[in-house]
């Protein structure tokens, strides 16, 4: 089974080439017997050459040939020659050649496979999954984590030409529940107690500039017990940064710097800056979403001030309770069936909302079931508001303001869906959403939740309000949206211990309990703490949007389902009694 190193891969070949004597090495992709010639398209992950075994020029290899089969690994010493016109094949880069074989060596032999390896594939992804390694097989799968790679080299070369340090932090930490549930990790050593695998390296990066280390970077895995869906995983990679002695401004700077080389380098695209920017307020109130997708312009309208004298009692009690009245423009859809609208109000209900009120526009005005509540005045003034001609749709939603406008802007995505409006060409749409509350209420628990994390600075016009009016206290923080996906997030951190305390407080966490989960920190901002800030990106969410996917299994080299479970490798798995008892642990 000896075999030469290969001279060239498989996607390397050229004219340049013809008349050299080469080794190449790899897959078997697809094998065409013509009764005399055997063609065979050899695969590696550079590309496909076509090599020819035919028996007059070497006998041996032509008949070992005849073994062939998908997927069978082997090595071919050979001479490149010019195809024939008839074969030539302008689609691939070595389409032009192919290298006429007088040396085969079968390195390994392969079973047929569960699904072809190729793009069009149609088997479900729990089969893909379950024989991770052939799917990574596939050229655009290979395609995908070769941008990966790119994306890696071109974060590290960005940060290191601009000052940042990139510094390792702990994968076994203390367990600081704050947000989605910890993965825990049993001590042998010490009984009873547990590490937990980070969620972000948050408190690691706040004691690194305490330390000194003015600019952090760090690409690392984080690990995080929650709900799934297509873009989330339990263990996932973050792009994480900190930075000293600055404010919002110099985050922004960095991180829209590093999109720009992102844009040109991967998608040959100026970005031109500053990104854009919307506040918190202003994107739910016009797109119903703190991640709006811009790529398509159906803008929502607050229509408080329309039916500000309305007797209309649906409306009234909304206004009385410091409600929304939010509407929608369907441009177009004037002509939606009774059968359509009522699809489209159960969709809605399913999302919470009480209900939905539909308006025509027609030549001899608007035609709905509540127009008869309506004045003329606010009939004038709502087509108008929402920018209505005839032949449109009009969708109103009310109810409490933050719950009817994330419904509202779910109906925008689903319009948006149904009049094809986000196309596949379209601009990528990048912005900034900023100016988040700092608490956000749970009606559960009736308590107030850190809507970012505990250690995110609060406006400091607003710090007076953290005790008296906590819903209206303004975080500084940010969020950077792409295409409708938040792809990174971050804040100016508290560096001052007396005001950690007061977040603390406002948070219902005890001196006792906040010495408990975060007196290391407490204490390190106690010994010349610097303002400092940062930003964390997905960078699975990055990659698979740059890549053009939809799921970021797809850009994740063995990822779990969406039930957290590792179907290769039967992940997660029970383990012996020895183990447990070595953990002091008990299955119950």
């Amino acid at each position: 089974m000896l075999f030469k190193r290969r001279t060239h891969t498989c996607g390397e070949l050229r004219k340049s080439n013809i008349g050299e004597v080469v080794v190449l090495n790899g897959w078997v992709d697809t094998r065409r017997d013509l009764g005399g010639l055997i063609f065979i398209d050899l695969r590696d992950r550079y590309g496909i050459t076509q090599v020819v075994f035919e028996p007059s020029f070497d006998k041996e290899a032509h008949r070992l040939a005849g073994k062939l089969r998908n997927e069978f690994v082997i090595s071919v010493e050979g001479t490149v020659r010019k195809r024939p016109p008839e074969t030539d094949n302008s689609k691939i880069p070595t389409g032009h050649i192919d290298v006429m074989v007088k040396k085969l060596v079968i390195l390994n032999e392969a079973q047929t496979t569960p699904f072809p390896i190729s793009d069009e594939v149609n088997a479900s992804e729990d089969l893909r999954l379950k024989y991770r390694y052939l799917d990574l097989r596939r050229p655009s799968i290979q395609k995908n984590f070769i941008l990966r790679h790119k994306m890696y080299q071109l974060t590290r070369e960005y940060f290191d030409k601009n000052g940042f340090v990139e510094v390792e932090t702990p994968v076994l930490m203390k367990s600081t529940p704050e947000g989605a549930r910890d993965y825990l990790v049993p001590s042998r050593i010490h009984k009873g107690k547990f590490y937990a695998l980070p969620q972000s390296p948050q408190t690691y990066k706040q004691i690194l500039m305490v330390a000194g280390f003015d600019r952090y970077f760090q690409i690392v895995k984080c690990f995080r017990d929650e709900d799934l869906r297509a873009d989330r995983q339990p263990e996932f990679t973050q792009i994480d940064v900190e930075m000293s002695f600055i404010d919002r401004e110099d985050i922004f700077l960095a991180t829209e710097g590093l999109m720009k080389v992102l844009y040109k380098e991967i998608w040959n695209k100026e970005l031109h800056l500053p990104i854009p920017r919307l506040s918190f307020d202003e994107a739910m109130e016009k797109y119903g979403s703190d991640k709006p997708d811009l790529r398509f312009n159906l803008e929502m309208k607050t229509l408080n001030d329309v039916f500000a004298k309305t007797t209309f009692k649906v409306f009234q009690d909304q206004l009385n309770n410091k409600g929304i009245i939010t509407g929608l423009l369907s441009p177009g859809c004037g002509d939606y069936t009774r059968n359509q609208l009522d699809v489209l109000t159960d969709f809605v209900k399913k999302l919470g909302a009480a209900g939905l009120i539909w308006i025509r526009v027609k030549a001899e005005g608007l035609e709905a079931p509540v127009m008869k509540f309506f004045t003329e005045e606010e009939k004038e003034n709502l087509v108008k508001a929402v920018g209505a001609k005839q032949g449109d749709l009009i969708f109103i939603i009310t109810g409490q303001r933050l719950k009817a406008l994330s419904i509202m802007g779910t109906l925008r995505l689903e319009m948006a869906r149904r009049l094809d409006l986000i196309k596949s060409n379209a601009e990528p749409a990048l912005l900034w959403v900023t100016d988040f509350p700092l608490f956000e209420w749970d009606e559960q628990t009736k308590r107030f939740y850190a809507m970012h994390h505990p250690f995110t600075s609060p406006r400091l016009e607003d710090v007076e309000l953290m005790e008296t009016d906590p819903a209206n206290v303004k975080a500084r923080a940010y969020d950077l949206v792409l295409n409708g996906n938040e792809i990174a997030g971050g804040s100016i951190r508290i560096h001052n211990s007396e005001l950690q305390a007061k977040m603390f407080k406002a948070l219902g966490i005890s001196k006792e309990e906040a010495e408990h989960k975060f007196g290391f920190l407490m204490n390190a901002l106690k010994y010349g703490a610097p303002p400092h800030g940062g930003i964390a990106f997905g960078f699975d969410r990055m990659v698979m949007l740059f890549a053009g996917e939809n799921s970021i299994r797809d850009v994740i080299a063995f990822p779990k389902t969406a039930s957290a479970v590792s179907l290769m490798d039967d992940c997660p798995s029970e383990v012996s009694e020895e183990q447990l008892k070595e953990l002091h642990l008990k299955i119950r």
